[in-house]
C-alpha cells in the first residue's frame, strides 16, 4: 500500500520554476487574504471584506426570480420545451439575457446599448480577463491603472503576462497630467499604452468618485492619447450623487464597460457582463463585427457559458423591478450611506484633530459605496493588522495590497458595507484606540 505524506521538500515535487512566474508573486495571495482574513479572527469586527450587506438577503425570493424569468420566456412565445432547454442546457456563449442587461443599462444609466455588444460573464472578474486577453497582443502593450488599483485587474494582468504601470490618483480620479506623462514615457520606450482601467464611482479601494467635468476631461485625454478606457462600475448605484458613466458620455467608442451583479443583486450568482461595442475589422473579406464577438470567442475556451440558472435568477430580479436595479437597491444604498456616515462620525469623535496622538491621521469622505481610506502615522502592515485583530478586536486591510510600488504603507482601507451601523460604530471606536496606541508607541 502506498501512502503520500506532505513534507517540506517532498520527493518528486514540481520545482517552483516549473510554474508560471505570477504564482510566486505576493499579488496573487491578496484576493485570498481579503476573503479569508475575517475568518482568522472570528471575534473581531471586520472592516476588511468588500461584501454586500446580508441583512436584505431573502432566500425565499430566489425561486420567484427564476419563475419570473421563465414566465418572461413564455410570454415571448417560447414553448415549454424551449423554456426547459433555456434553464437546463448550455446556453449561448455570449449570454441569454443580453437584452435584459441592455434594458437595465437604459433604465439605470441612460445608456443605449445594442444587446449584441453585451457578453454575460461569470462575475466581472471573467469580464476583466476576457477583455485583457483580447486587447493585449504582446509584451509591448501596457495596461495603465488608476493607482491604487483593485487587485482583480492587476492580478489578471499578471496571469496574462501583461505589464502594468500605475497612473497617480487624485481625490477626483486619475491625474490627467500624470496620465499624459506616463503615456509619453511608454511611447518613448518603444511600447504602447493600450488601456487605462478606472473605477469612476466609489472606487475600490479608495472610495473616490470622479466629478462630471473630470470624466469629460478623461474621455478627451483618452482620445488625444489613443487610449481605450476600461470602466468598472460595481458601486455607482450606491452613491448619494448620481453622475453619468463614462460609457454614457462616450461618443467615440473609447470605453469598454465592465459591470457586475455581485453587489446589486447577490454575489453567489456570479454574474457579470461587459459592453464592448468597438468595431473590429472583419477577417478574409468579412464585414466588420464587434469586440463583444471576439470576447465571446475567448469565453468559449474559458467557461463555455455563464450558468443559465444564475442568469435566470438575475434576470427575474431585474424584470420584477421594472428592468433596472436602482430602485431595488434604494434600501441598500441608504444602509451603506448611513454606515459610512456612522464610521466617519465615530472616527471624528474618537480621533479629533490637534492632539499629538492623532497627528497624521486623516480620512476621506466618500459619497457612498463600500470603502474609505484612512491615513495613519505608522506602518500599516500585516504585523500591525495582527496586533489590531488580536488585542483590539478590529480588522482592516493594508492599502499596500493595492499599490504596485512602495506607496500605501501608511494607509488603511476600511470597508463598512458588511456591518450594521452599531457594529461599524463599535469597530471604529476599537480602531481609534488601536491607532492612538500605535501612534503613541
Amino acid at each position: 500500500m502506498t501512502t503520500t505524506r506532505a513534507s517540506a521538500d517532498p520527493e518528486g515535487a514540481l520545482p517552483r520554476t516549473a510554474l508560471h512566474p505570477s504564482l510566486s508573486a505576493p499579488l496573487l495571495d491578496t484576493m485570498t487574504f481579503l476573503n479569508e482574513v475575517t475568518h482568522r479572527y472570528p471575534q473581531a469586527i471586520s472592516f476588511a471584506p468588500g461584501r454586500p450587506y446580508e441583512g436584505d438577503f431573502d432566500v425565499a425570493r430566489v425561486p420567484g426570480f427564476i419563475e419570473t424569468y421563465l414566465d418572461h420566456l413564455r410570454g415571448r412565445g417560447l414553448s415549454e420545451e424551449r423554456v426547459r432547454t433555456a434553464l437546463y442546457q448550455y446556453g449561448e456563449t455570449a449570454g441569454q439575457i443580453r437584452d435584459i442587461v441592455a434594458r437595465m443599462l437604459e433604465v439605470d444609466e441612460d445608456m443605449t446599448v445594442d444587446p449584441a455588444a453585451v457578453v454575460v460573464t461569470v462575475g466581472c472578474q471573467e469580464a476583466v480577463l476576457l477583455t485583457l486577453r483580447a486587447l493585449f497582443t504582446g509584451p509591448d502593450d501596457v495596461l495603465l491603472v488608476d493607482s491604487p488599483a483593485y487587485v482583480g485587474i492587476t492580478g489578471a494582468a499578471s496571469l496574462l503576462d501583461i505589464p502594468v504601470i500605475p497612473v497617480p490618483g487624485t481625490p477626483n480620479g486619475p491625474s490627467l497630467e500624470g496620465l499624459e506623462r506616463t503615456v509619453r514615457e511608454i511611447e518613448a520606450s518603444g511600447r504602447r499604452a493600450r488601456c487605462l482601467y478606472v473605477v469612476p464611482d466609489c472606487s475600490n479601494p479608495t472610495g473616490v468618485s470622479m466629478r462630471r467635468e473630470d470624466r469629460t476631461a478623461l474621455l478627451d485625454a483618452a482620445g488625444r492619447l489613443g487610449l481605450l478606457l476600461l470602466e468598472d462600475n460595481p458601486y455607482g448605484v450606491f452613491s448619494s450623487v448620481r453622475r453619468p458613466t463614462l460609457k454614457s458620455l462616450d461618443t467615440e467608442r473609447r470605453v469598454v464597460y465592465l459591470g457586475s451583479f455581485a453587489k446589486t443583486a447577490f454575489p453567489g450568482a456570479r454574474v457579470g457582463f461587459v459592453v464592448a461595442d468597438q468595431p473590429v475589422a472583419g477577417a478574409a473579406g468579412r464585414p466588420p463585427g464587434l469586440l463583444a464577438e471576439e470576447l465571446a470567442k475567448v469565453k468559449s475556451m474559458v467557461t463555455v457559458n455563464t450558468s443559465s440558472l444564475s442568469q435566470a435568477a438575475v434576470a427575474g430580479l431585474l424584470l420584477q423591478n421594472g428592468g433596472g436595479l436602482r430602485s431595488a437597491n434604494e434600501t441598500s444604498a441608504r444602509h451603506y450611506q448611513a454606515t459610512m456616515k456612522c464610521l466617519r462620525d465615530t472616527l471624528a469623535a474618537e480621533l479629533p484633530p490637534g492632539s499629538p496622538e492623532t497627528d497624521g491621521v486623516r480620512w476621506n469622505d466618500p459619497d457612498g459605496g463600500f470603502f474609505l481610506t484612512l491615513d495613519v502615522p505608522f506602518e500599516a502592515d500585516e504585523a500591525a493588522l495582527d496586533v489590531s485583530a488580536e488585542k483590539y478586536g478590529v480588522i482592516w486591510t493594508p492599502m499596500r495590497h493595492f499599490h504596485l510600488d512602495d506607496a500605501g504603507d501608511r494607509q488603511i482601507r476600511l470597508s463598512c458595507s458588511y456591518l450594521t451601523t452599531d457594529r461599524a460604530a463599535e469597530g471604529a471606536a476599537r480602531l481609534a484606540r488601536f491607532v492612538k496606541d500605535r501612534a503613541g508607541a
